[in-house]
């Protein structure tokens, strides 16, 4: 790590960017806000910008049964966990009758409540209420790595199943017409996102991670006008958003994670006042 330091010293000599943990902050974010920006395009296309909200909520029960089981590092259990209740909630929305709102609104809160009353069993949820905001500051090289080692899979999953993930997307049933399984093309999307949510939990909080997710894509969305756009868009402005929102936070001395979400905001109410002018 001491050489990629010593780079982000030479290229960005910043005073924000001295010491080590916003060094740290920084390489997270310019590897997770470009995930969320590809990841939260088809949140929204899908209309499912509750269902990373569901997958960070399943994180406090993820951590619950870490303890319980008398794991030193509790993250294993939490990505376990959040695939279970990304395949659980995929299944019923696929097989169910019930609309997609509904199914990832009972399991968001079923997963929550159980997290609190494990961890309130276990007298040590004040312990753990630091998932609720994040601190992206505290963000270690290990986590980092595997944040990396997160971003390759999704982006060689992004190549290989794009164009089935865009079609079920935009219509499932035209999209089974044409051979795709979108049972499994869905499972796929809960099974990548389940991973990066949760993997990004601990530094961003439970509180804001769906806000990272839907913004970019959401104000991507109103100013596109192809698919390639909506993507390039929504990489962008998450991105940005995390770059601006990490140094303004330095400098106001506010909450990192908060911070950039509402960096996320100005630049959703930019584009609809853009869009609103171009008619």
């Amino acid at each position: 790590m001491e050489n990629i330091y010593s780079l982000i010293h030479i290229l960005l000599p910043f005073e924000w960017l001295e010491m080590t943990f916003m060094k740290n902050a920084f390489l997270a974010i310019l590897i997770a806000c470009p995930l969320f920006g590809m990841l939260g395009t088809f949140v929204v296309s899908n209309k499912m910008a509750f269902f990373s909200d569901a997958i960070g909520h399943s994180a406090l029960t993820g951590v619950a049964l870490g303890v319980l089981l008398g794991m030193r590092d509790v993250t294993f259990a939490m990505i376990g966990f959040s695939i279970l209740l990304g395949f659980a909630i995929i299944t019923v929305k696929i097989k169910g009758k019930a609309s997609a709102d509904t199914i990832i609104g009972v399991f968001s809160s079923a997963s929550v409540a159980l997290g609190i009353v494990l961890l309130s069993m276990g007298k040590s949820l004040a312990k753990y209420q630091k998932y609720l905001t994040g601190d992206i500051l505290s963000i270690e090289p290990f986590e980092i790595l595997m944040l990396l080692f997160s971003g390759i899979i999704l982006i060689a999953v992004w190549i290989v199943f794009y164009n089935q993930m865009l079609l079920t997307s935009l219509h499932s049933t035209f999209a089974k017409s044409r051979g795709i399984k979108t049972f499994i093309i869905e499972q796929i999307f809960a099974l990548v996102t389940a991973v990066i949510v949760t993997l990004s939990i601990r530094w961003t909080g439970l509180l804001v991670i769906n806000s990272l997710l839907v913004l970019p894509a959401a104000s991507a969305r109103m100013i596109s006008r192809t698919s390639r756009q909506y993507l390039g868009w929504s990489v962008l402005a998450a991105t940005v958003s995390g770059i601006t929102g990490l140094s303004l936070s330095y400098y106001i001395e506010s909450a990192s994670g908060a911070t950039i979400v509402l960096v996320n905001t100005v630049i959703f109410i930019f584009c609809l006042a853009f869009r609103k002018k171009a008619g």
